[in-house]
């Protein structure tokens, strides 16, 4: 299996899909050259060597923010911006923000009462932290 330094990178910071994660963590079961060109990257990441692909992957640029993806799952954005999230989501296959999709999924399908049970619950395990002395 041929691997690229760019594709190592995301492994690192575990943005690939997840049957790519599992093929290149095989790989690296039985490759030493493999391996070692994966200890270097991490070596150069840890000393400061930053690339702008890697700030870039690190940072998420290029994701959909939360309400652009609870905007796109109420079907509400402008057809370009909607392709896009909709090309992140299926092609790129970003986990973070098939995560956070699925997460307002969730929610969107929680009812009331759910949703007030769940403010009850936080409001009581922060009320003895909201009491003065």
């Amino acid at each position: 299996m041929h691997v690229t330094d760019s594709e190592l990178e995301a492994y690192l910071e575990e943005a690939l899909p997840a049957e790519l994660m599992a093929s290149i963590e095989q790989a690296m079961r039985s490759d030493e050259e493999l391996r070692d060109r994966l200890l270097t990257l991490i070596r150069q990441r840890d000393q400061g060597a930053h690339t702008v692909g890697a700030i870039w992957r690190r940072y998420r640029l290029s994701c959909p923010t939360r309400e652009q993806l609870g905007s796109y799952l109420l079907n509400a954005l402008d057809d370009d911006v909607r392709d896009y999230v909709q090309f992140h989501l299926e092609t790129v296959e970003c986990r973070y923000c098939q995560a956070s999709l699925a997460d307002l999924k969730r929610k969107q399908s929680e009812s009331d009462s759910q949703r007030r049970e769940r403010t009850r619950r936080y409001f009581q395990s922060s009320i003895g932290r909201m009491r003065r002395d």
